[in-house]
């Protein structure tokens, strides 16, 4: 994390990746809660850059029916990856406020970017109901936000413009919190992967709390600091009604806090997206205003 307390919220209103309208909403949600003046109560020279431009379904063409909408997801994440940078060259740690899950791999790829010009890798903690770690050959759906998550580590290999192969992120140094639906392609995927897996059943067996200091040991093992992509969906919908693919047996409102919590204490935090507010479908803006409580304690506002 930068010394100085300076953060850029960027807005990516993307629904292309999922098959449920209304994640494009999510950014305008969360800025409705007054999320950039809460952080500044907590010292925080904050900057709110704007949305980054997307098209809408209704004006592109699906494309490849395993990657609907690649194309234009792929100029999206080109975009945002610059946005990225840009917040980091200004010494300012990335806040992406989604749109689904599939803009992760330009939040990712802008954070990477960045720190590997001084040789340095990243972490990741991925939080989420689901794996993400399907690629174009495994996807049942061929939504391209079950996918981010493979591409990031560089499982997309087909040598194409919509999958170079690259490692955005060591496995090593990722880990996948929260999970508890996950498909029958994905799991060899995932095993194959390297990537540090903690299941909902980790969390019922040892806690949130050790769940989290075990996968923050792992993403700041020799890196430059850990980006979180948050995807509100790994909170049980009881919690935040208002998500893009909901899945009961999610965290709680306690343990979805105290993981940010513990995150910010590092003070290694690099980067966070914050994905899948579904307005159309929340209750009173609650899940958006959880996304943003979220926010806040991961920079590190505190009980006490």
């Amino acid at each position: 994390m930068p010394k100085e307390k300076r953060a850029a919220i960027i807005g990516v209103p993307m629904d292309l990746g999922g098959n449920r309208r209304g994640v494009d909403m999510g950014p305008s949600a969360m800025r409705v809660t007054n999320l950039a003046g809460r952080m500044q109560k907590l010292g925080w020279d904050v900057v709110d850059k704007g949305d980054v431009d997307v098209p809408i379904p209704e004006e592109i063409q699906v494309g490849d029916r395993n990657r609907k909408y690649a194309d234009e997801i792929r100029k999206v994440c080109e975009t945002l990856q610059r946005w990225v940078e840009s917040a980091l060259a200004e010494s300012r740690v990335p806040i992406v406020l989604g749109g689904d899950h599939s803009l992760a791999m330009g939040s990712i790829a802008g954070v990477s970017n960045s720190y590997s010009k001084g040789r340095k890798k990243i972490g990741l903690i991925w939080m989420d109901a689901h794996g993400d770690m399907n690629t174009p050959w495994s996807t049942g759906s061929g939504n391209v936000h079950g996918m981010p998550l493979s591409y990031i580590l560089g499982m997309w290999s087909d040598g194409g413009k919509e999958g170079d192969g690259i490692r955005r992120v060591d496995p090593a140094c990722s880990c996948l919190v929260g999970v508890r639906d996950i498909d029958e392609r994905e799991k060899s995927l995932i095993r194959e992967s390297g990537i540090h897996v903690f299941t909902m059943k980790e969390v019922d067996q040892i806690g949130i709390s050790r769940v989290m200091e075990e996968a923050i040991k792992f993403a700041s093992n020799g890196t430059a600091g850990i980006h979180v992509s948050f995807d509100i969906d790994v909170v049980d919908p009881v919690v935040a009604p208002g998500v893009g693919t909901p899945k009961r047996g999610g965290l709680n409102y306690r343990e979805a806090h105290l993981s940010m919590e513990l995150v910010a204490d590092t003070g290694q935090l690099i980067g966070i997206d914050m994905v899948e507010v579904n307005p159309i479908v929340d209750h009173k803006n609650s899940t958006a205003e959880l996304g943003s409580e979220l926010i806040l304690s991961a920079m590190g506002k505190r009980i006490f």
